[in-house]
């Protein structure tokens, strides 16, 4: 008997290479939903290939004449709810929905007893204390599916649930394309630069945030949400091969690390067959083509939006929720050429100051903080930073 799941996103990267690991473990997995925001076209194709019970789209207007396009008794949902509501008959959700989206999605599966894998950001950056809160009375299973996080769960093994338990997180970064450069150097640094990620293939807005190292700045405090661990013990090292995706060091001294190519399929092999171990092998390793491996500390000085995430994350509240807004208008502002890559964390760090300590009350309140955050940001890029 295969084991239904909903791919919610998929169209996007997540979504996609969920499918190609359900469609190598046919045997195993069916899927139940596909869920899009707009992208209507992809979501046909990839109906016509999994004939899923339902497809749920968030844009009606993308959605109109659809019904007409999808495979007999392949039921449409449409509108803001139809991707939270597209879980109905999974075992297994993936959350694979990029943005505030995502959320009803999480939300909705921490209200089951399914399993959540999950790779959407602003469930536990932004609502992070929303989600904390949900998660202490859910019966649902969480597995995460973002490469870092998935090798401290493996590292873990059940550890964090022990009484008395210590051990210390350490994220690994490749450092991006712009590792090693001098605060002077990256003055002049430019859009094509900064989207050509050395290991990893990622969307525009993902690229440009590990070439800040932002990206990393978000995974501290996802890890902080995950596994209720303490700023304090959770460290970030480079390492350029991007191998090591992290380890975990315990009280003992030992130290555990989860290795493989840079492969997003294992991870979601992972999540998918959680306790047990995909069959089929995603970045195996051929160790005699492994000549090195590099580990070092991050310049936070030219790298500074690693220290903001770390403030925003002790800061707690919706602070966390405003650095992710900020830094996504920063960023698009970057990515439109309208400001240089130097003044992302400028602009961030700007707008973190006019934070106003607002309490993450409910989602309603994290929405308004991440509304405001955005428009303080677009205010100050529009002022101090338009080129």
């Amino acid at each position: 008997m295969t084991t239904p799941v909903a791919v919610l996103g998929s169209s996007g990267s997540i979504g996609t290479q969920t499918l190609e690991v359900v469609a190598a473990s046919a045997d195993q997995y069916r899927v139940s939903a596909l869920g899009v925001d707009s992208s209507v076209d992809v979501v046909v194709d990839q109906a016509q290939v999994f004939r899923p019970d339902i497809v749920a789209v968030g844009d009606e207007r993308a959605a109109v004449g659809l019904k007409d396009r999808l495979p007999a008794g392949t039921t449409l949902l449409v509108g803001a709810d139809a991707n939270a509501d597209a879980i109905a008959g999974a075992d297994i959700v993936v959350n694979g929905v990029v943005g505030f989206a995502g959320l009803g999605v999480t939300m909705a599966t921490l209200g089951t007893n399914k399993r959540l894998c999950l790779a959407n950001k602003e469930s536990l950056i932004a609502a992070g204390p929303i989600v904390r809160r949900a998660r202490k009375t859910s019966q649902a299973e969480l597995i995460p599916v973002d490469s870092e996080h998935c090798a401290v769960h493996q590292c873990l093994n059940g550890t964090i649930d022990k009484a008395g338990a210590h051990f210390r997180i350490v994220l690994t970064a490749s450092g991006g394309p712009f590792r090693g450069r001098s605060i002077a150097e990256l003055e002049s640094v430019g859009v094509e630069e900064a989207l050509v990620h050395p290991n990893w293939s990622m969307g525009p807005k993902i690229t440009v945030d590990s070439s800040t190292l932002m990206n990393k700045g978000l995974e501290i405090i996802e890890a902080h949400e995950l596994f209720g661990i303490g700023y304090d013990s959770i460290d970030v090292v480079i390492h350029p091969q991007s191998i090591v995706h992290s380890m975990v060091t315990f009280s003992d001294g030992a130290t555990l690390a989860q290795l493989s190519l840079p492969d997003m399929r294992m991870c979601i092999g992972y999540a998918l067959s959680y306790p047990d171990r995909a069959l089929r092998a995603w970045g195996a390793i051929d160790w005699s083509e492994v000549s090195r491996l590099d580990f070092g500390p991050p310049d936070t000085k030219a790298f500074r939006c690693l220290a903001l995430a770390y403030a925003a994350g002790r800061a707690a509240k919706t602070a966390p929720a405003w650095l992710n807004a900020a830094n996504e208008v920063a960023v698009e502002a970057f990515l439109s050429r309208r400001i240089h890559w130097v003044d992302i964390a400028t602009v961030v760090d700007d707008a973190l100051q006019r934070w106003p300590g607002t309490p993450a009350c409910d989602i309603q309140t994290v929405l308004e903080a991440d509304r405001r955050a955005r428009s303080v940001t677009k205010e100050l890029i529009d002022s101090r930073y338009q080129r």
